[in-house]
């Protein structure tokens, strides 16, 4: 039955699941905040597979699939970028030259390299395969940079939660931010979606932005407050699909706008990360509930 939605507990508790994403491998992969692991799921057998991080209290959040094939992710506590091969024997950590950058969103951009928002440092990050990191300051400060995302243009676009604004950076670094139409929204994550636009979440505006490369944008209502929408992926349906974080639920909004929400089973869960599995379900983490959760899609 489509929408239906299935979970799965992680082995320990209090892991603090956070980003998940499919990997080259066909697996689920996903990061532990609290657990300080990077784990690994099968998507038909549900079995799951996890590996200790070196550093204690690294605190990885995001993840995305760099240009080596390997797993790479953020170190939001830890002041780094990480890496771990596909069979989870092998993690490379970088330090990041700013002190304290509080690391979070990361995505592989147009040139091979990956790109990363830091929150606390008000800079957004680019790291080549071999780990040479370069930093490109924000123009206003404390912009809380943090979800980021490749742009069809070839850019990387990105959300500032306290600046109120998207933002858009060339490979060369040449910044270009556009204000949002509501005031305190504190947006929080960021994708490409089907239709060339560049979506967005509203963490406190209890909404979901579009952005042309243009720079024109349009906001949607959620249809419950304080949902705090979250992270926000591109479906298989052609959707954009969401976590709420207060409002435990997925989200689904179509390109024209229509809303429609799902309840998670586990009560206060917290969902965040959100993926397309190799089968072409959608799949979630959840930071207090302490699962991987699966929306049935075929």
């Amino acid at each position: 039955m489509s929408g239906k939605i299935s979970e799965y507990p992680l082995p320990y508790n209090n892991s603090g699941p956070h980003d998940i994403m499919t990997g080259p491998d066909g697996l689920l992969w996903f990061c532990e905040f609290t657990g300080n692991r990077i784990g690994r799921m099968d998507p038909v057998s549900g079995k799951i597979v996890e590996f200790n991080l070196p550093r204690p209290n690294s605190g990885p959040r995001i993840m995305a699939l760099g240009p080596d094939k390997n797993i790479w992710f953020t170190e939001n506590l830890a002041n780094r970028i990480g890496r771990i091969s596909l069979d989870g024997g092998t993690v490379g950590e970088f330090q990041i030259p700013t002190y304290d950058a509080q690391p979070r969103g990361i995505k592989l951009g147009s040139d091979g390299n990956l790109w990363f928002a830091e929150s606390n440092g008000n800079r957004i990050g680019r790291i080549t395969p071999d780990g040479r990191i370069t930093e490109f300051a924000l123009p206003q400060p404390n912009s809380n940079p943090r979800g980021i995302t490749a742009g069809p243009d070839g850019n990387m676009w990105f959300v500032e939660g306290h600046g109120n604004r998207i933002g858009r950076i060339t490979v060369d670094g040449k910044i270009t931010e556009f204000d949002l139409p509501s005031p305190n929204s504190a947006p929080a994550d960021v994708t490409a979606g089907p239709d060339g636009k560049i979506w967005f979440t509203e963490l406190a505006g209890n909404r979901i932005g579009r952005i042309s490369l243009e720079g024109q944008i349009e906001e949607f209502n959620l249809p419950r407050p304080r949902s705090q929408p979250i992270l926000i992926k591109t479906g298989p349906d052609g959707n954009l699909w969401f976590g709420e974080l207060s409002g435990n639920r997925i989200g689904q909004i179509t390109i024209d706008g229509k809303i429609t929400e799902f309840d998670i089973p586990t009560k206060d869960s917290q969902p965040r990360g959100i993926a397309v599995g190799s089968e072409g379900n959608i799949w979630f983490s959840e930071q207090r509930g302490n699962r991987i959760g699966r929306v049935l899609l075929k």
